[in-house]
């Protein structure tokens, strides 16, 4: 009878403890079993939730990862040689989340919401747990509003529009990041909010990508969520989620904004660090079994919302790097089944000094002409079937068969697309110049200029839209373009093309 009382009073107890914890302020404390390279293994703790923060001593938290039956495996975030084996630990009953405002515009900041920069400390508006569920679909509007690049070969061959996911991949020191920040630098006076999210890169190549946006005047409308290389693996691993939970913030009040992740490699990489040091079973590569999950669950985030929702949108431009072109890997297949398209950068073609390197055959859009303007449409379509039939040709024409003039026409006006399709970097083409100098092209126009020639002949199309407003104004309206105006145009460059190129 005693023990049946004592039974009932300590199971009275246990339910105060646990369930009215905020009520009785009572900490449920525990301590470290063991530590490596970025995971603690921690006993004592055995209400803890999945991905509750656990704080440890000097202010490190950690994030509750595995939950054994005795044990929960904690993913560090921060600096942890200071922790060892016996220090306590406690519970916080908080997820992991990131401070979150229009106060970290310009900022470079860790995934914690920790400034890097030297601009001073801020208070965020607001805060949003790291992990969130993606939009349903019921919430979602069409993808159908052009973000413009800048770059003339994306632009016209992969357009992209405002909701979509393009993935970004190719070897390494190919360009890649080039075309990401010139992106982003395109979208200065455009309203579209910038992320670009650093996962596991060296302060030498932040430094350089900060100075650049700087420098075009490009970071007052950016913010820079940073883990550096010599961080926790578990920074990197969050990062990209925090990135995007700053992205949704601004979605949310109707914001368009752009992200992109440098890169969705070294992301995968530090997943299958932590789960390696968790005793999680190995897959393919070593990799976990929901190494797709992990990246499907943060893409799906991208969305283009509802007028009645605010109708803001997150695009992602995420970055995958590739060994020897090889597209078919474990990684790259897994990324480029959950996006709606990719830009391939091929080695080859940067190494012959086309720059952006876009390997055209193998990059798609699957969103394409819907969000590209209706007179670029007209144009682009033209320009995708001669520069195919170019590269087809280009082929049996190194053989030094002899060719007939149709031939040599098509091999032409091929060449001449690919020199306009080159652009240096931090040099973005306004989308109407873009639309003049491709129908300059496609209607033969440029055939009689000298490829060396050809950019002066770009600078001459490009100062005749500026000051032909009413072209302009046609090709930026849902109109389309107009035969007359077409004609108009036409003339203008063919003569300017007659009175300063060619011979």
């Amino acid at each position: 009878m005693i023990k049946e009382q004592l039974a009932k009073f300590n199971g009275f107890v246990d339910t105060a403890l646990h369930e009215n914890l905020d009520k009785y302020d009572i900490e449920e404390m525990g301590e470290v079993v063991s530590l490596d390279r970025g995971i603690a293994i921690v006993k004592g703790l055995k209400k803890v939730k999945y991905l509750e923060l656990i704080q440890f001593s000097k202010g490190t938290r950690g994030m509750a990862f595995n939950l054994d039956v005795d044990r929960v495996g904690v993913v560090l975030l921060g600096s942890y040689r200071h922790i060892k084996s016996g220090d306590p630990v406690k519970r916080t009953y908080d997820v992991a989340s990131v401070p979150v405002g229009k106060e970290y515009l310009g900022r470079v900041i860790d995934p914690l919401g920790n400034v890097m920069d030297e601009k001073g400390p801020i208070r965020g508006s607001d805060e949003f747990p790291i992990e969130r569920e993606a939009p349903p679909i019921l919430d979602r509007a069409p993808v159908n509003e052009p973000l413009q690049t800048g770059i003339k070969v994306i632009d016209s061959i992969v357009p992209i529009g405002k909701g979509q996911r393009e993935l970004i991949l190719g070897d390494r020191q190919t360009g890649k990041t080039a075309i990401a920040i010139d992106t982003i630098i395109n979208q200065r006076d455009k309203n579209v909010i910038c992320i670009y999210c650093a996962i596991g890169q060296q302060i030498s190549s932040l430094s350089k990508i900060i100075a650049s946006l700087k420098e075009n005047h490009s970071l007052n409308h950016t913010i820079l969520v940073v883990a550096q290389a010599d961080d926790p693996p578990g920074l990197a691993y969050i990062a990209p989620y925090a990135a995007t939970a700053l992205g949704e913030y601004f979605m949310e009040m109707g914001e368009d904004v752009l992200i992109v992740y440098d890169d969705l490699t070294k992301h995968a990489r530090s997943y299958r660090e932590l789960s390696l040091l968790l005793e999680r079973p190995p897959g393919r590569e070593a990799y976990p079994g929901d190494i797709f999950y992990i990246h499907s669950r943060l893409l799906e985030r991208s969305t283009h919302l509802k007028i009645d929702l605010g109708g803001g949108s997150l695009t992602s431009l995420p970055i995958i790097e590739t060994q020897a072109e090889n597209i078919s890997a474990y990684i790259p297949t897994n990324l480029i089944s959950i996006t709606d398209g990719q830009i391939f950068i091929s080695p080859k073609i940067f190494n012959k000094g086309n720059i952006p390197a876009v390997n055209i055959g193998a990059s798609v859009s699957r969103v394409g002409g819907k969000t590209q303007l209706s007179a670029y449409r007209k144009i682009t379509s033209a320009l995708k079937l001669s520069y195919s039939q170019f590269e087809e040709l280009e082929i049996f024409a190194s053989f030094g068969t002899k060719l007939d003039d149709e031939t040599k026409t098509i091999l032409s006006r091929g060449e001449r697309i690919r020199t306009v399709f080159n652009q240096p970097q931090y040099s973005p083409v306004e989308v109407s110049e873009q639309i003049g100098i491709f129908l300059a092209l496609t209607e033969g126009l440029m055939d009689k200029v000298p490829l060396n020639k050809i950019e002066e002949a770009e600078f001459i199309v490009r100062n005749v839209v500026r000051n032909f407003m009413e072209f302009k104004e046609l090709v930026l309206s849902s109109a389309g373009m107009d035969e007359s105006i077409k004609i108009e145009f036409l003339e203008m460059v063919s003569e300017r093309f007659e009175e300063e190129l060619v011979d």
